[in-house]
């Protein structure tokens, strides 16, 4: 069992950037693929971001590619995500997700494990 807890969320003005963190416990993440996803109010969770078990291959969201980053540092066992030049459409709450395994997963359905949340908000 792997337990996450994002952090870094916050206000932030279009144009802005924000680093998200995810801290895992419980387990090392060593072995798993790590995703981000978001949800904004009244519409369903979207995939965000995902990297694989070695950090070898990453894939986004086309509404995100160019503008987020997603790493890892296994030592450290915690996952990030760079959000560069943020638009009012990023508002939603940002979550980590852990899924075992060596494969590329880039549906929110395809993890086992998921944090709590942080709140992104880009205001206009």
């Amino acid at each position: 069992q792997v337990q996450l807890v994002e952090s870094g969320g916050g206000l932030v003005q279009a144009g802005g950037s924000l680093r998200l963190s995810c801290a895992a416990s419980g387990r090392t993440i060593s072995n798993y693929a790590m995703g981000w996803s978001r949800q904004a109010p009244g519409k369903e969770r979207e995939f965000v971001a995902t990297i694989t078990w070695g950090g070898g291959i990453t894939r986004y969201a086309d509404s995100v590619k160019g503008r987020f980053t997603i790493s890892r540092d296994n030592a450290k066992n915690t996952v990030y995500l760079q959000m560069n030049t943020l638009k009012p459409e990023d508002t939603a709450v940002y979550y980590c997700a852990a899924r075992g395994g060596r494969y590329v997963y880039t549906k929110h359905r395809e993890y086992d494990y998921w944090g709590q949340g942080t709140q992104v908000t880009v205001s206009s």
